[in-house]
């Protein structure tokens, strides 16, 4: 098999992984959730409660017009995604760590994307941890998390991309 071919093998696989996970997780949620208020799963450290989050990071942007959200929330993101897709595929040299992060970063916006076209620009939220009540996350779902994870793994790649370690050649 042609490394670009194994290349696009994996990030097809973890892409769907990760979308995978949180479509599965977000349906549970609107399931077994939406009715049901507050539920701490580990004494205020795991709390799980349903929102629809029709703005973006933390809700923001959920007071801006519908069109406005639309362009910022869908159409943006896709042209992003396509992008971050043939950088990837194209790229002569890129480090596993950093593959994986732009597959958990593709997985985790085509899973809110998927959200915002299926559910009039909403997505489904249901996550929030911390500790106690003095410090707590937003509420936030799988994709999220992918994203985060992502970036995290883009970043440590990125900086650590002086010293030579394999790469996956095109």
């Amino acid at each position: 098999m042609h490394s670009r071919d194994l290349k696009l093998v994996l990030i097809l696989c973890m892409v769907l992984a990760n979308t995978g996970c949180d479509q599965a997780t977000k349906r549970v949620a609107r399931d077994r959730l939406s009715d049901r208020g507050t539920i701490s799963v580990v004494d205020q450290v795991l709390i799980l409660r349903y929102v629809e989050n029709d703005g973006g990071f933390l809700g923001l942007g959920c007071d801006m017009p519908r069109s406005v959200r639309v362009i910022l929330f869908i159409a943006f993101p896709l042209i992003v995604l396509e992008c971050m897709f043939m950088y990837v595929m194209l790229s002569q040299r890129i480090f596993w760590p950093m593959l994986m992060g732009f597959s958990f970063l593709l997985g985790g916006v085509i899973g809110n994307l998927i959200d915002r076209i299926m559910f009039d620009g909403r997505v489904s939220d249901f996550i929030n941890v911390g500790i106690g009540r003095w410090f707590r996350t937003g509420i936030f779902n799988f994709a999220d998390l992918s994203v985060m994870i992502g970036c995290l793994l883009i970043l440590v790649s990125s900086l650590g991309a002086q010293r030579p370690t394999p790469a996956v050649n095109r």
